[in-house]
């Protein structure tokens, strides 16, 4: 199904029958993605008596209890409870319906070749994703709408490996709002560094809560909400859509998710 759409001054045409998914697949078993030590998600029969939850054990249906950690198997969304002590459910901040999107492809940089830094400083072997690459994409990219509120960051290769994943500069953040972004989805474990000393700069900066605080109420952009763990596939060129973020009403500061990204074209006159 088409439909036209107005984006400030451009109106274009969407198709809402084909969406592009920026989602993980999570199998339970095998080699399902797990970081930061948590375990990988699993999935068992519900035993209990006179019931033994599988088809292959006898039951006469299936039924699976399945454990996770939103936050470190697959494509999860979070919100600004992530680092509160007042909790605030991923679900309720997720925006409902289609929003303007831009995808941009960059390739992080050692930390040692930019001036670019983080809270701690980086290790000179850390790849950063900074303010530069993502200007330098943005402006290459003649479709980059100036409605944009979410961005998209497909990660390119590295160079060279690292024991550490890539994350975000000061500066990358600092630019991510400047440009009124309020939902960000990266192919990252986190926009931080792993180990960070428990500083979660770029969540801090993203969220508008201030250093070492952890009151909900003091968060400016507790609308906003992060994405990570999502695979942008390679068909998926850099440019402008529209995004819808799907997420289950589970309660938590995180949630598994689903980010669908849908192509715009010129519409005809």
């Amino acid at each position: 199904m088409k439909a036209r759409v107005q984006i400030g001054a451009a109106e274009s045409v969407v198709d809402l029958g084909h969406p592009l998914s920026l989602a993980m697949e999570l199998s339970f078993g095998g080699d399902s993605p797990r970081h930061f030590g948590a375990p990988a998600a699993s999935s068992r029969p519900l035993c209990v008596p006179g019931f033994s939850g599988s088809v292959a054990g006898g039951a006469s249906c299936n039924c699976s209890t399945l454990t996770l950690t939103p936050h470190c198997n697959g494509t999860h969304t979070e919100c600004a409870g992530h680092i509160t002590l007042q909790p605030l459910d991923a679900f309720r901040t997720v925006p409902p319906g289609l929003i303007p999107a831009v995808v941009l492809s960059v390739a992080p940089e050692l930390a040692a070749r930019t001036s670019e830094t983080t809270r701690p400083l980086p290790h000179a072997g850390d790849h950063l994703i900074t303010r530069r690459l993502l200007a330098r994409a943005w402006q290459g990219d003649s479709r980059a709408p100036s409605m944009a509120r979410a961005l998209v960051i497909r990660t390119l290769p590295l160079e060279r490996t690292s024991a550490v994943a890539p994350y975000l500069s000061v500066e990358a953040m600092l630019w991510i709002i400047e440009q009124g972004i309020e939902h960000l989805i990266v192919e990252l474990p986190s926009i931080d560094r792993a180990q960070d000393e428990g500083a979660l700069t770029a969540h801090r900066l993203f969220f508008g809560l201030p250093p070492a605080v952890s009151d909900l109420d003091q968060a400016r952009r507790r609308h906003c909400t992060i994405t990570e763990l999502a695979h942008v596939p390679r068909n998926v060129a850099d440019g402008e859509y529209l995004l819808e973020l799907q997420v289950p009403a589970l309660a938590g500061d995180a949630v598994p998710s689903r980010p669908l990204l849908f192509a715009l074209h010129t519409a005809s006159p």
